[in-house]
């Protein structure tokens, strides 16, 4: 067992998450502590710049100096860590295209962190075919493992984008047929954050009051169901920015009915993605900073018979579980151990990623 920090800045652009998980990236033997640095408001502006951008183009150094700049404060706060999983930030996202950027240079904060630092976790399964997207899985798998889960459950991600993990715990790995399903089931967050932003000059609805006094305009809900990604069967993964439609359907609407509307279609996207699942789950755990917002979490339930709960029920941090999923995504590049698999990205066959930088590699010229 190793001490892995492991952090994620996501496509909600709060901030950055960092986390301790002691594993050997098969089990988890424990969690260790947490941070959190947000983000300021000319920090998110500048990354958000970015959106949409790939390596070269303009805005890209600016957002990737303000993430690992962001990083690198936060993470020089923890002691005796022997390896770092530092995801990036996701700028663009294009898996049966371009491919995906996380910009940010693992390289860099080996340096300035003196520890070897695993990066970079998503082009690899990319270029074998797969869609990058979700990665977080196996990490859900041990979890369910290390809870003690005997039936099916999953794990959904109310972050900027939704994922989710169906897994069952009596398969013996996390790539083993049947032991996994995952993929990304529509936007959550970052359409309602856009919007409190632009209309409002919030970051969030908070605790989902806005959309609680607002009316859901069902029409645009059904419209957007109508996409074929619902019915594209998984694994499958988005941009930020792939339902960009979404926010311009709401944008006649009031405040609240607007923020009720996308609300609600983060939640059908959910329903719709249990059609997918091989067998009903036991529960549904939520992490990400959706299982906040009290509207969003019944909106959620009602797609549902089993409870769905936040992860905190069953002792884990809602708030670090994807910054602990690349602690331990990094403790399994280093072993060699796969991070993704057919059934969790559509890559051909189970592969590992990630790029491994080690203190004194460092070279400005290689800088993209």
């Amino acid at each position: 067992m190793i001490r892995v920090l492991g952090t994620m800045s996501g496509t909600s652009l709060d901030g950055v998450d960092a986390a301790i998980v002691d594993t050997d990236g098969v089990s988890i033997q424990g969690f260790g502590e947490s941070a959190y640095r947000p983000y300021t408001a000319a920090e998110r502006d500048t990354i958000r710049a970015a959106f949409g951008k790939w390596p070269g183009e303009a805005g890209v150094q600016a957002a990737a100096e303000v993430v690992e700049s962001a990083h690198c404060e936060l993470m020089s706060g923890f002691s005796d860590v022997e390896l770092v999983g530092f995801h990036g930030q996701t700028l663009a996202h294009d898996p049966h295209g371009r491919g995906t950027h996380q910009c940010g240079d693992g390289a860099v904060l080996a340096e300035v962190l003196d520890v070897p630092v695993i990066w970079d976790f998503r082009s690899t399964d990319v270029r074998l075919g797969g869609q990058g997207a979700p990665l977080a899985p196996f990490f859900h798998f041990a979890c369910a493992k290390w809870i003690g889960a005997e039936e099916p459950l999953v794990f959904l991600n109310l972050g900027g984008v939704g994922n989710l993990t169906w897994v069952d715990p009596s398969f013996a790995r996390p790539e083993d047929i049947g032991a996994c399903l995952a993929f990304d089931t529509g936007p959550a967050n970052a359409p309602i954050n856009d919007l409190l932003l632009a209309r409002l000059g919030r970051a969030q609805d908070e605790g989902g009051a806005l959309a609680a006094s607002g009316r859901v305009d069902q029409g645009i809900v059904a419209g957007f169901l109508a996409s074929p990604y619902f019915s594209r069967m998984p694994p499958k993964s988005l941009d930020r920015n792939d339902f960009a439609a979404l926010a311009k359907a709401v944008a006649p609407l009031s405040d609240a009915d607007a923020a009720a509307t996308l609300t609600a279609a983060a939640a059908a996207a959910v329903g719709r993605g249990a059609e997918h699942f091989p067998k009903a789950p036991s529960g549904v755990l939520v992490g990400g900073g959706g299982r906040h917002n009290a509207t969003l979490m019944a909106a959620v339930q009602s797609h549902f018979t089993c409870p769905v709960l936040p992860v905190e029920a069953v002792d884990l941090d809602g708030d670090m579980l994807e910054a602990q999923a690349f602690a331990y995504l990094a403790a399994r590049v280093l072993n060699g151990l796969p991070t993704s698999c057919p059934s969790t990205t559509g890559v051909s066959a189970a592969v590992g990623g990630g790029q491994v930088s080690r203190p004194g590699t460092y070279r400005p010229t290689a800088r993209a």
